[in-house]
This record gives structure tokens, sequence and C-alpha cells, in this order.
């Protein structure tokens, strides 16, 4: 998956911690993996508030799947939750939270240098309302949270992989959007967002299909902002010709 829009490409590395415990099949990911390091001072941003708002998403002791998350314990409250898929360094995630203080947000992502960046902009704005997780927003989606726990999901600028033999590598496949569909409380949204014209079709075609979701526009009224900040990749989608597509979805 690309990095956030108005972000460097963040890069990832698989601590050896992090692997599973026993040998699974290999599902066909969203995303490509790289290697990182982060600068000291994201270092110890990452050792110090890690522990706190942050979590690997992996199969438990012996493949065993984990719990659910109890986000009402991890963020201390009982607020409404959106789930926000491939957050890059979190240019949108941090903007969009400190605007809705009332909306808890965990933001899913691969890579960890993408998360250190998003990590340390949290500790310096002091804001509560975000938790991270490091892992396959699939595999969140499955394993950490339940049917109807969800007031929204975010997937802003997913990688588009442009060449028709891997567009099987899309998230947004028509059984991902059935699993959102699941998670997405009724009245919750799916919101989209992409720069590429052939993924934009491909995205409201799966939506469209899938018969618990119903199109909307951003002018009616939703319990969560669908107003994402222009960040400056999406600026430089703009000078290049590129069109920003957004697609809303409510759960019915």
């Amino acid at each position: 998956m690309r990095a956030q829009p108005g972000t460097d490409s963040a890069e990832h590395s698989v601590d050896p911690g992090e692997r599973s415990a026993a040998p699974q099949h290999r599902r066909v990911t969203s995303f490509r993996t790289r290697r990182s390091t982060l600068s000291d001072h994201q270092h110890a941003t990452w050792e110090r508030r890690w522990p706190e708002l942050g979590r690997v998403a992996r199969s438990g002791a012996d493949g065993a799947e984990p719990e659910p998350l109890d986000t009402a314990a991890w963020f201390g409250r009982s607020a409404p939750v959106v789930l926000e898929i491939g957050c890059g360094t979190g240019t949108s995630t941090l903007a969009m939270a400190q605007a809705e203080p009332e909306i808890d947000v965990v933001a899913v992502e691969v890579y960890k240098r993408g998360l250190a960046q998003l990590l340390s902009a949290i500790d310096r704005a002091q804001v509560s309302n975000i938790r991270l997780i490091r892992g396959d927003g699939v595999d969140v989606l499955e394993h950490l949270f339940g049917p109807d726990s969800l007031t929204g999901v975010r997937v802003f600028f997913p990688d588009p992989w442009p060449k028709a033999r891997h567009h099987k590598r899309r998230l947004l496949q028509p059984s991902t959007v059935a699993l959102i569909a699941d998670r997405l409380r009724p009245g919750g949204i799916l919101h989209a967002a992409t720069d590429h014209a052939d993924y934009a079709e491909q995205i409201a075609e799966v939506g469209d299909a899938e018969p618990r979701l119903r199109r909307i526009s951003a002018a009616a009224a939703l319990p969560i902002s669908v107003q994402r900040p222009t960040t400056k990749y999406e600026s430089k989608a703009h000078t290049a010709g590129s069109a920003i597509t957004e697609l809303l979805w409510e759960r019915s």
C-alpha cells in the first residue's frame, strides 16, 4: 500500500519476534515489503509511546487467533471507532482526529517508519484519540474487530497496483469490501479516495455491488467527518492532472 498522501514513502521491516509462530497459508497482500531505519528521535519516541498507543496485529501462540480489541479499555472511554487502513505517515489521520476529538481512531499501517512518524506527531500534539496497529488491514478486520463494531472505515490512496497482472493485489476487492460492510454498524461509513482512475472505477463497481452498502454523497448528514486535509502528495497529483475520486457508502 502506498504511503499516505503528503508523506514520504514509508518502509517496512519485520522483526523476527513479529512473525507468526506457526506456518500459515500465504494470502496475497496489498502492500510491498520494504526495509527502514528510524531516526534517533523516532526510535526514542517509539520506545516511550508504542507500548501505550500501539500494538502488532499477529496470530497468537501456535497460530491461535488473537482476541478482538477492547477499544473502550484501550482508549479509556466508550466512543465511536473509525478504522483507517493504510495511514502512511498519518498526515490525514492526525488532522481528522484533531478535528473530531469525540471519535476514536485506530490507524493501521504495515510500514514501521510511517507509524513512527505518526507516533512522533501524536506525541508532539498530545492527541489522545489515536491508536496504532502495525499489520495488514485485512487481518485487523478479520481478527481484531467484530460485526457491527465500527462507525467508519477509511481507505485513502491505497496502492493501485496499475499493471493488470497485479490487480489481484488491490486491497478493495469484493471479499474485503464485504468484510468491511460486516464490521460497520448500521449507518456506518466507508470512505475511500484514490487518484488512480482505473482503480476508482473498480472501487466504485465493487462498493456498489455490495448489498449492505448504499452510495451516498458528502452532503449527507453523517456520523463522522469526510473532510480530508489536502496533503502535499495530493497537491502534486492535482498539478500532474490526476483527478481525486472520493467514494462514500453507508451501511444499511
